[in-house]
């Protein structure tokens, strides 16, 4: 019976791995974008790296998605935005994915009704608080964030 209890769990494990590879941390984009927004969204980065996931959290303790995006905005562009994923969804202006550039926002379509939301840094990356990782680095171009890319917003 404990054979087959660790053959299961075995299974498992390897199955929920490969699940969360849409996760894969990647490293900091290089600043070869020397803009002011640049080396603002790496300086934030930098302090909240691996700070773990927490639903509604606003924290080092643990925070969401759209809690990093507001606190990113209001330490680092002191700009007042919507807390939530859904509010920011419609907040600034819709903009077309060839017009992304760093601190724009990127949302995502995660789940029927499930929504994501992260900051665009450059080359492609973006940072967010990952459910699975904490706040992370991740890049459009993986297949799971290109196929649940919903759309960018450009913040005034």
């Amino acid at each position: 019976m404990k054979l087959q209890v660790l053959i299961v769990m075995t299974a498992l494990i390897t199955v929920t791995a490969c699940s969360t590879h849409h996760t894969r941390e990647i490293d900091l984009p290089a600043a070869s974008n020397t803009s002011p927004t640049v080396h603002k969204l790496h300086e934030q980065y930098s302090r909240w790296k691996g700070v773990r996931y927490k639903e509604g959290g606003m924290t080092k303790n643990g925070i969401d998605c759209s809690g990093y995006v507001f606190l990113t905005y209001k330490n680092k562009f002191n700009k007042n935005i919507p807390r939530s994923t859904e509010l920011l969804s419609r907040y600034g202006r819709e903009i077309q994915p060839s017009q992304i550039k760093p601190g724009d926002l990127v949302f995502f379509k995660t789940g029927w009704k499930t929504r994501h939301v992260g900051i665009y840094i450059n080359d492609g990356k973006f940072m967010h608080a990952s459910s699975s990782r904490g706040v992370m680095i991740s890049s459009l171009n993986n297949p799971y964030w290109s196929d649940a890319f919903w759309m960018a917003r450009q913040i005034h």
